[in-house]
């Protein structure tokens, strides 16, 4: 019978630190600069969008309260 058998075994799979997964962490990364971007480009688009002379969309939308009924 072998004296060391499974010895090295087990030290080759296990590594005693812990590597940092940086190809996880590129991805988080892109994914949070996508996210951003997108976000920039919908402020963009509202600014554009938005009336400039300073009304509140919400005015400019509504149609004008109709005058209430007398009998």
């Amino acid at each position: 019978m072998c004296k060391n058998v499974g010895t090295s075994d087990f030290h080759r799979g296990s590594d005693p630190l812990a590597k940092p997964n940086f190809e996880y962490q590129k991805r988080q990364k892109e994914l949070e600069k996508k996210k951003k971007k997108e976000e920039k480009l919908q402020r963009k688009l509202e600014k554009k969008n938005a009336p400039g002379e300073g009304a509140a969309p919400e005015a400019a939308d509504a149609p004008a309260p109709a005058a209430p009924e007398s009998p």
